[in-house]
């Protein structure tokens, strides 16, 4: 890239010339230094706090060398299609989306994907989508993701990190399981977001103004969660603008800046995530978020999802079979603002320390066990799901025998 120069004023004026030749030579220095020339300052204003570039593979290579199967193309328009009639009230099934808090081993994932198909086709009164969150927003630093850093080792080899993730998403969505994601950044959707059904954002970005905009040209029902401090007003208005058509500064699929134009997002919720230091998912905070979404967007069905982890299990894994009993209890009881459950899910319970440099490697980690947020066993999961599976049948039973009551 072209070095921006500023020049000081501190003495006499430089002839032309020595002007000239000072600004080359400064040009060609690395960014990191600040030369003194004959008492005249040449000090750089671009990249100083970048220490290089890498090339990255653009979208629509990437797309070409992992095509999307047909059989993966009916998974993905099949769970969009479930998805938005369950969050638009359409549909009285549950949208439940489960998995691991992230994905660090597609191996293990593959197995967690083959397992959650096969339970599946025994919850008919569900809508399941399986996470496969590649991306992790760190509250300070952390490992940030398969994609950023495939390896776990701070080596950054994103564009092996784009490869694997893909070609993961092809695999379980072929394999009939629909998957979510967290949109935490702006560019890698272009790279991914043909094979998602399902998408969050996040606590920390449902206020940004990019990622509202990018959700309103987005293909797939989109969940906003509130805010870090447990309010929802941020999350409604999220949905308000991104139902909104927008232009902005994006990127194409050839990787090219370019001038995004949408049409607005019309499959979007809320997602009950708890927070500062209390939970929401009990039947008052329900009702208050329903009656909160009711005002404020009168023309769609108010709709919620649980999310059993994070803030509402208080960082305790265990804590997210309260939450879905919670919820369970409140479908029996006729609840139709709850639309979807969110539990983070793994293989093997808890969580695992993620590997240090010079004392553990990748290959030292636990088969099927978290690397960040701590995840309900495999044998949990299934006992939750069919328990929300039955919550949801009864649901359908109070309904019925309302209706038949006032007949």
């Amino acid at each position: 890239m072209t070095t921006d120069l500023a020049l000081s004023s501190s003495s006499a004026p430089l002839a032309d010339a020595t002007v000239k030749k000072a600004a080359v030579a400064a040009a060609a220095a690395p960014a990191a230094a600040a030369p003194v020339a004959n008492g005249n300052h040449f000090e750089y204003v671009n990249d100083v706090h970048i220490t290089g570039y890498e090339p990255l593979i653009s979208p629509a290579l990437l797309l070409h060398d992992t095509p999307v199967t047909n059989a993966s193309r009916e998974t993905i328009a099949r769970a969009r299609g479930e998805a938005s009639a369950v969050v638009n009230g359409k549909s009285d099934r549950l949208l439940v989306v489960v998995g691991p808090c992230s994905i660090h081993n597609v191996e293990a994932a593959l197995e967690y994907g083959a397992r959650l198909k096969a339970l599946i086709a025994k919850l008919p009164n569900l809508v399941v989508i399986m996470r496969a969150y590649f991306e992790k927003p760190r509250t300070t630093v952390g490992w940030k993701g398969l994609i950023n850093d495939p390896d776990i080792d701070g080596s950054f080899q994103i564009n092996r990190g784009l490869k694997l993730a893909r070609n993961l998403l092809v695999q379980l969505t072929s394999q009939g399981i629909p998957v979510a994601c967290e949109v935490l950044d702006t560019i890698s959707p272009q790279y991914t977001s043909d094979l998602y059904s399902w998408g969050a954002i996040g606590a920390r970005t449902t206020e940004s103004q990019l990622h509202r905009e990018l959700v309103s040209g987005l293909s797939m029902p989109i969940g906003f969660k509130n805010g870090t401090d447990g309010g929802l007003t941020v999350a409604i208005d999220a949905i308000r603008a991104s139902s909104k058509p927008h232009a902005f500064m994006g990127v194409t699929a050839q990787g090219l800046a370019a001038i995004v134009k949408t049409t607005g997002n019309s499959d979007l919720h809320v997602v009950h995530r708890g927070g500062n230091g209390s939970t929401n998912y009990d039947a008052a905070s329900i009702a208050h978020s329903r009656a909160e979404l009711t005002k404020a967007i009168p023309q769609r069905h108010p709709s919620i999802m649980v999310d059993c982890s994070h803030g509402n299990s208080q960082k305790d894994f265990r804590k997210q079979a309260l939450g879905v009993a919670s919820v369970c209890e409140q479908l029996s009881a006729g609840e139709t603002a709850i639309t979807g459950v969110m539990i983070e899910s793994n293989l093997v319970e808890g969580k695992q320390s993620e590997p240090k440099a010079g004392f553990s490697t990748a290959a030292d980690l636990v088969y099927g066990q978290s690397i960040t947020d701590g995840c309900v066993s495999w044998e949990t999961t299934v006992e939750l799901l069919t328990k929300l599976n039955n919550a949801v049948a009864a649901r359908r039973h109070h309904h019925a025998s309302s209706l038949n009551g006032s007949a």
